[in-house]
This record gives structure tokens, C-alpha cells and sequence, in this order.
């Protein structure tokens, strides 16, 4: 029986998703076709992520665990842990004058009408492709130089084997980070690994808790940062 509802809620999720999708899929699609149109199409991407998030019972709580504060003039590399597809909603919440542009896999531009508007608004990666993989960094710039702050989950991708509290990292956060001089902001996300999982029998509505671990500065050497950001982020898993 707890199964049978859980699908019906995801259900509604996706039916919620594809209505939201519908109703602002004109504005997003008008207003990205410029680059410098795109803080105006982010808009529309924000409410349609609101509105998911918080229509499929969803809530969040927001802890500060640095006296530094996001500013709302500088580009920013986010990163944060991977576990679930609600992961993909929070930054979006989270930054409301930061234009975003994810990092994400090329086999999304196939599902309808969600696929346009994701390679507008998307820099596209094809995993199997070390070309692709390598060409992920330079169209970051280039997004970051048109004004845009990128979201990298540098696990690369969600752990085959749950039991993993937190996979190691790869370079190209770090890489972006260091080479466009922007600082990393770094994040833990609690919760959607248990409310949201990748099994589609599982899962509840409630509160996310969202940890603002530090914003590090790009000075320090690549694999610094790497293992810097590693630490604070297992770390915060390790106790909650």
C-alpha cells in the first residue's frame, strides 16, 4: 500500500512538472534564445522550480555555518553532494540573482518540450565522451563570461551503491573555479537521499535540511580545494 502511494505521488510530480513546464515553456524558450536575455528566462526557471519543489510537499531549511554571505554581484562555482533528483530544484532556490546554468547529462535533450528548454539553459555533457567531458570547462567559461554562475556536482554523478555517504570528487569544479578566479560555494544537502531516492517505491515530503558549509576563495591549489570541499561536506553528512 505504501508503495502504490508513492507512485502516486510521483505521478503527480511528474504530471505537476509537465503542467508548470507547459505554462512557462513560451517565456523560457523566447527569452533564451539571446545569451543576455537568459537572467530574464531564469525567472520563469525559478518558478517553475518553486513550484514543483513546494507542490510535492517539500520545504527547506537553510543553516549557515560561515559568517560569510552570497553575494548577489559575483558569479559563483556551486557545488554540493548528489543523491537525488530534488537536488537539481535547491540551487535554483537558493540563488535568486545568480543566473544558473547546470551541468548536465546529454541523454536529457530527448524527453519533450523539457529537452528544448534544457540545452538552452544547460551546458551538456556526454559521460562516455572524453571529448565531451573536456569540453565541458571551456563552455563554463564562456556561460560565466556572459554572466552566469554554474552548479557542478562534482561527485559526477549519484553513487551506484547507496551506502556511499559521499563519492570521491572530480577536477572540474575545481578546475573552473581556480581558472575563472570565481570562489566555490559550497553546500550539504540533508535529506533528499531518504525523501526522494532514486528507487521509485520510496520516499516522503518534508523538511530539507540545506548546510551553507563556506565560500572558498580560488587561491588555493586545485587539489586543496578538492579535498577542502570533500571534508567539509562528509563531514556535515557524517553528522546529521
Amino acid at each position: 500500500m505504501k508503495r502504490a502511494l508513492n507512485y502516486l505521488w510521483r505521478g503527480w510530480m511528474v504530471l505537476l512538472a509537465g503542467i508548470l513546464l507547459i505554462l512557462f515553456f513560451i517565456p523560457v524558450y523566447l527569452l533564451s534564445i539571446k545569451k543576455e536575455h537568459y537572467k530574464y528566462a531564469y525567472f520563469f526557471v525559478r518558478l517553475w522550480c518553486k513550484g514543483v519543489f513546494y507542490g510535492m510537499g517539500f520545504r527547506y531549511e537553510l543553516i549557515n555555518q560561515t559568517n560569510k554571505k552570497i553575494d548577489k554581484n559575483q558569479q559563483y562555482v556551486i557545488i554540493a553532494n548528489h543523491t537525488s533528483i530534488v537536488d537539481i530544484f535547491i540551487p535554483v532556490l537558493l540563488f535568486p540573482h545568480h543566473p544558473i546554468c547546470f551541468v548536465g547529462k546529454k541523454e536529457l535533450v530527448k524527453i519533450p518540450i523539457f529537452g528544448t528548454i534544457y540545452k538552452r539553459i544547460c551546458v551538456m555533457v556526454d559521460r562516455s565522451s572524453p571529448k565531451s567531458r573536456a569540453e565541458v570547462y571551456e563552455r563554463c567559461a564562456e556561460r560565466m563570461e556572459e554572466g552566469d554562475s554554474i552548479v557542478i556536482f562534482p561527485e559526477g554523478g549519484v553513487p551506484d551503491d547507496m551506502s556511499v555517504i559521499l563519492d570521491k570528487f572530480k577536477d572540474g569544479a575545481f578546475i573552473l573555479s581556480n581558472k575563472h578566479q570565481s570562489p566555490l560555494a559550497v553546500f550539504t544537502f540533508v535529506g533528499p537521499k531518504e525523501m526522494f531516492p532514486f528507487d521509485h517505491g520510496k520516499g516522503y515530503p518534508g523538511k530539507i535540511k540545506i548546510y551553507f558549509n563556506d565560500i572558498l576563495e580560488p587561491t588555493k591549489n586545485i587539489q586543496e580545494l578538492k579535498e577542502v570541499s570533500h571534508n567539509l561536506i562528509k563531514f556535515t553528512l557524517q553528522n546529521n
